[in-house]
């Protein structure tokens, strides 16, 4: 779907391109693709890469073209996903008068930074600050996921704290994978932004501020990152230790109780061929067995208790 976007009370809608408009296509189709290569003169080199969802974050310049490819985050809430959380490519091409944005994925930051344009009456200088506000953008959306994953976290811990199932362990591994994806992207993000500030024949035209805000923003989220990670990984392995530890008492205990009974049957098992059966003749030997085996058997249970290995 291609939308353009032009200055006015923040960025409005319009319905065909215009000189200076921000031309923005969320999953796009084949007409999108001959409509950015073969009508705004884009290269297609540029516009195939963003199609990978595995390309890294980088900067171009090809013709006079630039091309810039920072990934944002995204949430995936389909059952079949590896992590609820992940980081897809949103590609960025500019020539003068000309910008375009191409992300294959539908995610809540490019829906979102449209409307927050408009709350706050932002418009598009320059391509480059535009690009910037951007990455400002995809920064302040790692950071809000980051805060979902925090309290996901924390609910999977509740459960844990009650009960130790695989279903909340798997959890705590998805959104580890989560965080994995953030730090990875955010790292490569945090590239672009210094190549892009230096970059040949720009480094007058960005706004110091803003290329601080996003410098300093992306910082925080890579540094919130890192602290989640470590907490999810030492969480994983205290519940890890709890699970062997828990299964290290139950064959203890089990362990245990084979010792106790044991005994009646060590006994049983010796004066059984010596003795004639209790049920025709019943004498004094024969109880003095069954005595002393229950007497030696309440002896070793004690003493077990005692130690507390039930």
């Amino acid at each position: 779907m291609i939308k353009f976007l032009k200055n006015g009370k923040g960025l409005m809608p319009c319905e065909k391109w215009e000189s200076g408009c921000w031309v923005n296509i969320v999953s796009p189709d084949a007409s999108d693709k001959d409509f950015v290569v073969n009508t705004l003169g884009a290269p297609e080199a540029f516009y195939d890469d963003i199609e990978d969802v595995d390309e890294r974050p980088r900067i171009e310049v090809e013709d006079g073209w630039c091309f810039v490819l920072m990934r944002i985050p995204a949430k995936d809430s389909s059952e079949q996903s590896s992590a609820p959380f992940n980081t897809v490519p949103l590609g960025i091409i500019f020539k003068d008068d000309v910008f375009i944005s191409v992300c294959f994925y539908d995610t809540d930051m490019i829906s979102d930074f449209e409307q927050y344009t408009r709350r706050k009456g932002i418009i598009r200088e320059d391509n480059v600050n535009f690009t910037f506000r951007l990455m400002l953008s995809a920064s302040v959306w790692f950071l809000k996921y980051l805060k979902q994953i925090n309290i996901q976290t924390k609910v999977a811990e509740r459960h844990l704290a009650v009960t130790v199932r695989n279903e909340e362990l798997q959890n705590l591994l998805r959104l580890e994978k989560s965080l994995l994806f953030f730090n990875t992207s955010l790292r490569g993000n945090d590239i672009v932004t210094h190549r892009l500030k230096n970059l040949r024949g720009i480094k007058d035209q960005y706004d110091p501020e803003l290329v601080e805000d996003v410098e300093i923003e992306s910082k925080q989220a890579l540094e919130t990152t890192s602290i989640y990670s470590d907490l999810l990984e030492s969480t994983k392995e205290t519940y890890t230790s709890v699970i062997s530890n828990n299964l290290n008492s139950v064959m203890k205990r089990l362990t245990t109780i084979n010792v106790v009974m044991m005994v009646p049957t060590l006994i049983a098992s010796y004066f059984g061929m010596n003795l004639e059966i209790g049920t025709t003749i019943f004498n004094y030997t024969f109880l003095a067995v069954i005595i002393g085996s229950l007497l030696i058997t309440t002896i070793t249970s004690l003493i077990f208790v005692k130690k507390r290995w039930f």
